[in-house]
């Protein structure tokens, strides 16, 4: 049996109608329900990723996914088909499932039909790539997922040439973290370390950073970031640790004119980011 997608061009081959999953206590779906548990992600090395424009960005950026959950009853547009050809051809396995099964699967409220399971996003900090001269963005005890997740879309947008998350509160991999990157978890490389080490491998490299903290005196304007360059924000809460303060080559603030003393990290990470973008395009 074929069931016809949305697109016209190719239609997901489907064995029979019984083979379409419609238990929630299908072994395959039960585990992935669990994958929405961090312990076991990293038991199994494996991750979710939901949505089409996720999913698209992750297998143009090379990433492999070893099975694909869809339901064509969920479908919103003409591309799905094309996502699942992609797919196929990486290597995934195609499971269709009926609505019952992927509202189980999925973690949103309003699904698109898409959920992949695909390896663990992240690596060494020896491996992180650096630019000529290098920019990265440096995330201390991000709490929330979707402040991280925008954390890395900043990050993707400015063209930083990756992320380090330093004593990680909130997991990279976590499939909320995932959505709010809107999958520019798979575009920026990303590397999670503590942060004696990341300060011992910046010094290395002579990449300064540059930490934002209300307390500073200057504003992140008034230092110069054209160089090689590490921005470091902290956590939501509590902002960056003495460890960090201490070490940064510079401390900066950005102005706050209401009431509130400091912005959200992410916000404030995405001014610090097109601050460095701003002084590189006035020097080219």
């Amino acid at each position: 049996m074929q069931v016809r997608s949305s697109a016209s061009n190719w239609w997901p081959p489907v064995p029979a109608d019984d083979l379409v999953l419609r238990s929630p206590q299908n072994p395959k779906v039960k585990d992935a329900v669990k994958l929405r548990n961090r312990r076991h992600r990293d038991r199994t090395d494996r991750t979710l990723i939901e949505g089409y424009r996720e999913l698209r960005q992750a297998l143009t950026h090379g990433i492999r996914p070893e099975s694909l959950f869809y339901c064509p009853e969920y479908f919103l547009g003409d591309n799905e088909a094309e996502l699942l050809r992609l797919a196929e051809s990486a290597g995934a396995r195609l499971l269709q499932t009926d609505t019952r099964v992927f509202d189980r699967l999925s973690c949103r409220e309003r699904p698109d039909g898409l959920l992949g399971i695909a390896p663990l996003m992240g690596r060494e900090l020896a491996e992180m790539p650096t630019g000529d001269p290098p920019f990265l963005l440096i995330a201390e005890a991000i709490e929330k997922p979707g402040n991280l997740g925008a954390i890395l879309r900043s990050a993707d947008g400015a063209g930083a040439d990756g992320v380090i998350v330093c004593d990680r509160t909130t997991d990279i991999n976590n499939p909320n973290v995932v959505r709010a990157s809107i999958g520019t978890l798979f575009s920026v490389p990303v590397a999670e370390s503590a942060t004696v080490d990341v300060l011992a491998w910046l010094r290395e490299r002579g990449i300064r950073s540059v930490a934002a903290t209300p307390a500073a005196t200057k504003h992140h304007w008034e230092v110069d970031m054209t160089g090689p360059i590490a921005v470091v924000v902290g956590s939501e809460q509590y902002g960056l640790t003495d460890a960090w303060l201490e070490a940064a080559d510079e401390s900066v603030r950005i102005p706050m004119l209401g009431a509130a003393d400091s912005l959200n990290v992410a916000t404030a990470a995405t001014l610090m980011v097109y601050e460095v973008v701003r002084q590189r395009m006035a020097q080219a």
